[in-house]
């Protein structure tokens, strides 16, 4: 007979989110490259005499390895090849440093300070950040081998290869990438339409999400291929008048759900038809009258059919320019100096980069501080661990130093025996042939299972450098655990970082935004930009993603934290909902509905903004009733519904 177990057995809702692999597919042709270029210097400086030399340039080639993630060729450029400036000015400033004492204390931890303030610019600034600390670390602690420009000429090598080995195919498949990425966005806007006025809501709310990550995706993945084009580019005109072209449909698609009625089938059919064909590059040769789409009979069903045939023309016309009336909307990014002196400024006058900057400075300063006191081996050790789990942006700091800890166990054990039964020399070569493609396998599961892959290694690459072998491990422990220990208790414990600066002050400005796009949907000055329109509606879908990113990394927290991110959590949900019934009744009155007074507006804005700043000024919520009313039968009416239970679910007081 089966038995419960007791309810003080079962695991807290958080510890089962941190431990719950991740799913993701995995990048086999960088599998390949991560044996490859971890390997291939190792044998080199095996066969050239100098296998300290091949151990360097294989620490390069793991920065490099884990920066391989990006799928557009120039997006692999800016992913490696900039992070491996940062970390060989790193490595040299360490080593300059290296045997000095508190000099090199105060050193290290001002690269920290930089390093963290530079990392609030961007996902490629945060790698740079990352990797210039962590280089400095390893030069600060140990001794590399002279001249002084040797150690950052191998390291920065092998990252390089990694590079190298990444656009081996780009002069073959130059602009795969960014089709397949404009491609994919069509496809996930046809799984929203497929969807679309079911009863299956939870599916549509995450199809609506994907569409958001998708959009953004490709318009990254594009706008930095045409940061660099020198001159115009057909390729890149079409394929931004393509993704442009798609906005109309992502903004009827609300308007068909809240409609209750399901598309017919031949609407995402026809969205994945020209998937298809963005994809082939035959986009110019096909047809819009190829596709075969119902007569539309309302409000709905004609804003759908005219956005649908008006992306068909954009997709299948035979220029690269787009046709008459259908702008870029996004404009041509600034030059790369502008932009860098603009980013350099916004770092500068940002209390988000101090804050952070400091954090880490100040942690990196303590362990810095206590290895020079206490003598711990390998004690540089103890700042690497902390340089990669005081890293919010890429998730939880105490799911990232739980994790830590746990993968570094896992690592080790697998670590004990390779360095316990394969020898020093040329076994080593099918030893990381074997380890390195564990990396980019394991680290699309989670942080813990990415830890776990480069443990053992690091710890193969010390021992060539060291020829320590099993000596290592109890240090390596022993140092991780330290450093985890400091970055909770300093850098998340102690630190003062409420819950008003990290969640709540994003929110409130995401629902003042909300109110400021519906006065904005329903203006009616003729020269009102409908193409600013969609800007405002994707920034405002792009910042609740950031926020519900946000909320899901609160929630693999302990209490309090983990308990008020889930009394916040519909909050979030329905601040998207008042979006989508905003765009939803602004695209009925494109297409013949009568057009809500400025009163009724003027009404929800006011309740918007009145949620803002309780919001803005809470630290609890509580149901708040609300006083909506309007005319029968008004397009808002959704809209008053969604606001109404936005306070009804939780109103600060």
């Amino acid at each position: 007979m089966s038995r419960e177990f007791p309810i003080g057995l079962t695991p807290p809702d958080w510890l089962v989110r941190n431990l719950r692999p991740q799913h993701a597919p995995v990048n086999k042709a960088a599998v390949a490259r991560a044996a490859v270029s971890m390997a291939l210097p190792l044998a080199i400086g095996l066969a050239a005499g100098y296998p300290a030399y091949g151990a360097l340039a294989s620490m390069g080639a793991l920065s490099g390895v884990i920066g391989d993630t990006a799928d557009a060729y120039r997006l692999r450029i800016l992913n490696i090849a900039v992070p491996q400036l940062f970390g060989a000015v790193g490595v040299t400033l360490g080593a300059l440093v290296y045997g000095h004492g508190w000099y090199a204390v105060a050193a290290v931890t001002g690269v920290a300070l930089i390093s963290g303030m530079i990392s609030t610019i961007g996902a490629v600034a945060s790698v740079s950040g990352l990797l210039l600390l962590l280089n400095c670390v390893v030069g600060a602690g140990l001794p590399l081998p002279p001249p002084w420009w040797l150690a950052p000429a191998l390291m920065t090598g092998g990252g390089l290869l990694v590079l190298l080995l990444a656009l081996l195919a780009w002069p073959l498949r130059s602009g795969v990438p960014e089709r397949a990425a404009v491609a994919a966005t069509y496809r996930t806007v046809a799984t929203l339409l497929t969807v679309s006025g079911t009863d299956r809501t939870e599916e549509y709310e995450d199809a609506r999400r994907a569409v958001t990550q998708s959009l953004n995706q490709s318009y990254d993945v594009i706008l930095a291929r045409r940061a660099r084009q020198h001159g115009r580019s057909r390729e890149l005109t079409r394929l931004l008048a393509q993704l442009n072209a798609i906005t109309p449909v992502v903004e009827a698609a609300p308007a068909a759900h809240l409609a209750g009625h399901p598309l017919p089938p031949a609407v995402p059919e026809a969205v994945r038809h020209l998937a298809q064909a963005v994809e082939t590059g035959d986009a110019g040769r096909t047809s819009p009258a190829a596709l075969d789409l119902p007569l539309p009979t309302t409000e709905t069903a004609r804003a759908v059919d005219h956005a649908l045939r008006h992306t068909a023309e954009v997709v299948t016309a035979p220029d690269a320019d787009p046709p008459q009336g259908v702008d870029d909307g996004l404009g041509r990014p600034a030059a790369l100096g502008i932009r860098t002196a603009r980013a350099a400024r916004n770092v500068a006058l940002s209390a988000t980069s101090w804050r952070y900057g400091l954090r880490l400075a100040v942690c990196i300063g303590i362990a810095q501080a206590l290895v020079s006191l206490i003598p711990v081996p390998r004690s540089y050790w103890v700042a690497l661990t902390i340089t990669f789990v005081l890293k919010p942006d890429f998730g939880s700091v105490f799911s990232r130093a739980l994790l830590r800890a746990l993968g570094t166990v896992a690592g080790l054990a697998v670590a004990a025996v390779v360095l316990a039964e394969v020898p020093l020399g040329w076994w080593d070569v099918p030893a990381m042939l074997l380890l390195a493609p564990l990396i980019p396998v394991l680290s699309t599961r989670g942080y813990g299972h990415q830890t776990a892959a480069i443990t053992p290694v690091i710890l193969l690459l010390s021992d060539i450098l060291n020829h320590q072998g099993t000596a290592l491990l109890l240090p390596r422990l022993t140092d991780s655990l330290l450093g985890c220990a400091i970055a909770l208790t300093t850098g998340y414990l102690l630190w003062p970082e409420s819950w008003r600066t990290r969640v709540g002050d994003r929110l409130a400005d995401a629902v003042a935004d909300t109110a400021t796009y519906l006065e904005a949907a329903f203006v009616t000055d003729t020269t009102a930009d409908p193409a600013a329109r969609a800007r405002m509606r994707r920034r405002l879908y792009r910042d609740l993603s950031v926020i519900r990113t946000e909320f899901q990394r609160a929630l693999t927290e302990p209490p309090p934290t983990g308990r008020r991110a889930a009394a916040w959590w519909p909050l979030v949900v329905a601040v998207e909902r008042i979006v989508d019934a905003t765009t939803a009744a602004r695209v009925r009155v494109g297409h013949g509905a009568p057009r809500p007074s400025t009163a009724e507006i003027t009404q929800i804005a006011l309740q918007l903004r009145e949620l803002s700043e309780g919001v803005r000024d809470a630290e609890t919520l509580v149901p708040v009733r609300s006083d909506l009313t309007g005319p029968a039968g008004s397009v808002l009416e959704s809209l008053r519904q969604e606001v109404a239970a936005a306070r009804s679910i939780a109103s600060p007081h």
